[in-house]
């Protein structure tokens, strides 16, 4: 079999956000009532209560989302030859919203959840897991791999100041999509989602942070810095733009064929979709960062206060950041790594292959959809956080606009 093949490079694979069982609307519902949850608050601990006299049992379970890691798991079969630690490792995360709400009551408990380490992204159930303390605070001595090789860029988020809970799986970006065969001209601005010479091609996203994240961009608003007044405006914006006729459809991940067949122009869209898109099907659709900037989601590793192997979970998650394993995720996810090292481990491997393999790792290497430039970089910014106070009606607003 080619290589490349067992890499996930040349074959069609549905994209990150197409794992997504539940539809916007009842996963939107479910975020209502998760996030409006009070909870019982657990006193928080210092890295150093929690981690004194915690030692390595040899096991730990891994809960992450599909699609996440090849089917073999070579990358798990690797630490457990490095490390003699086994991985019990399970896609049980469809969506944040029903994982928040399977986990919250046992966290609040004290139960054990099932999981020592485990995936979310950030936003609103990142956000309240951390404010009702059920995250175990990481000690940074445990994570010199991360501290060698994680990117910069990745290293004090707005929504995890100084990775006190979280360090990135993997993340991506949130910019536009366009079809060239349709577009006569270069697609560089969010205003060109309003434009009228767009009517009834645009497509936007259901997500109520998303569509938030961009109407607050296009007034030059940054949505992590963002009030409730910022969202009335942009929400107001959102509704001129859906009541003139310009938005065909609110989508989930079911953009591309819309954007590949013409049905749309120009849309919202995930870059590892774009990218997955392209090299899957021969199109060849553009994806920009606007100039008022993009956004950046980030699925982040987090262990569980209540975790029964803890050490073993922060030794995995160090792990993961060695240059080559970075490259060999990245080469089946085709997100973004929070690795940059590993750019040029791809680009050693695309040089020493041939053939199929030899375009598709080079592609790989240089696409800017994987590997954004710093100038890139510059622009893109962490998702809207509401307060937990603030969590049902900042959703209700953007839920009144694509639920319409």
């Amino acid at each position: 079999m080619d290589p490349a093949a067992i890499r996930g490079l040349t074959r069609a694979r549905p994209g990150r956000r197409a794992a997504l069982k539940l539809s916007a609307l009842a996963a939107a519902g479910a975020a209502l009532a998760g996030c409006s949850i009070r909870g019982q608050r657990l006193t928080e601990q210092s890295p150093e209560r929690y981690w004194a006299g915690k030692e390595s049992n040899g096991h730990l379970r891994f809960a992450n989302w599909p699609l996440y890691m090849d089917p073999e798991r070579p990358q798990l079969d690797q630490f457990t030859q490095h490390t003699g630690i086994t991985v019990d490792y399970r896609e049980s995360i469809q969506d944040n919203p029903s994982w928040f709400g399977r986990i919250q009551p046992v966290l609040a408990s004290g139960g054990d959840i099932g999981a020592d380490l485990m995936v979310m992204t950030n936003g609103l159930e990142f956000t309240r897991l951390r404010e009702l303390g059920y995250l175990a605070p990481l000690d940074h001595a445990l994570l010199p791999t991360y501290a060698d090789h994680g990117g910069s860029s990745y290293k004090n988020t707005s929504y995890d100041p100084g990775n006190r809970f979280s360090v990135p799986y993997t993340s991506g970006i949130t910019g536009i999509a366009y079809n060239p065969d349709r577009v006569d001209r270069e697609i560089t601005s969010l205003a060109d989602l309003w434009d009228p010479a767009f009517r009834g091609r645009v497509g936007m996203m259901r997500d109520p942070q998303e569509i938030a994240n961009f109407a607050l961009l296009l007034d030059g608003v940054a949505p992590a810095d963002s009030t409730p007044a910022d969202w009335d405006t942009a929400a107001a914006r959102l509704a001129e733009q859906r009541d003139n006729g310009i938005v065909r459809a609110y989508y989930e991940q079911d953009y591309i064929q819309p954007l590949t067949n013409g049905d749309v122009w120009l849309t919202m869209a995930w870059s590892g979709d774009v990218f997955q898109q392209n090299a899957a099907e021969g199109t060849r659709l553009e994806f920009v960062v606007p100039e008022e900037g993009g956004t950046i989601w980030t699925d982040n590793m987090m262990i569980p206060i209540t975790a029964r192997n803890p050490v073993d979970a922060i030794m995995l998650m160090d792990f993961l950041y060695d240059p080559a394993i970075a490259a060999d995720l990245t080469e089946y996810i085709n997100y973004v790594t929070p690795v940059p090292e590993a750019q040029d481990v791809i680009r050693d491997r695309a040089a020493r292959a041939s053939g199929e393999e030899r375009q598709a790792l080079a592609d790989l290497a240089e696409s800017p959809l994987v590997f954004p430039t710093d100038e890139e970089y510059a622009r893109l910014h962490s998702y809207v956080t509401p307060d937990a106070g603030d969590a049902e009606a900042f959703t209700s607003r953007f839920l009144a606009i694509t639920q319409a």
